[in-house]
């Protein structure tokens, strides 16, 4: 249980660390909340290497850590909606057995950025917000193939039989 407990606890300060180092990352695309993702690689490796009960606490828990320490009330609500959404869509993915780890990180990016494109209409009451999706699903690709290249390669690195076959299906 303490070994667990650690475990758990490295994996989120890893977790919160890239958080940072990403808040320090300037990137202008002109549409605010535009990330790397750079913590999804914990996720995205955890969802392999641990339970996916797991996964999704730390996952929980580094999007309102961080959003407390780097960020406000709104971007903890965003992340929330984008991250439990994209966990969600890579955990039924994950359990399919049929997708590379690039691919689920990829879907992941997607089901992120739309989930916050949900909650931004939702709070500023305006569907005109519809209007970023198509930067958005590109933006999501783009950095979802990021973090699953970024993955895979750590994942290959591992001992023998820690990183599952299913990330290479």
């Amino acid at each position: 249980m303490r070994r667990r407990t650690a475990y758990m606890g490295m994996y989120l300060a890893v977790a919160l660390i890239l958080s940072y180092v990403e808040s320090l990352i300037p990137i202008s695309v002109g549409i605010p909340g535009v990330k790397l993702g750079l913590a999804n690689l914990i996720v995205v490796i955890m969802l392999y290497l641990a339970d996916w009960r797991e996964a999704l606490l730390i996952s929980v828990l580094r999007i309102v850590l961080s959003g407390a320490m780097f960020g406000n009330l709104f971007g903890i609500l965003y992340g929330l909606a984008g991250g439990l959404f994209s966990f969600l869509v890579m955990a039924l993915l994950i359990k399919s057995d049929r997708f590379h780890v690039v691919t689920v990180s990829i879907c992941g990016g997607v089901a992120h950025n739309m989930a916050q494109l949900v909650v931004a209409a939702f709070l500023v009451e305006s569907y005109y917000v519809i209007y970023y999706m198509p930067v958005l699903l590109i933006a999501g690709m783009l950095t979802g193939t990021l973090v699953g290249i970024i993955s895979w390669e750590a994942g290959r690195r591992l001992p023998a039989g820690l990183w599952s076959k299913r990330s290479e299906s």
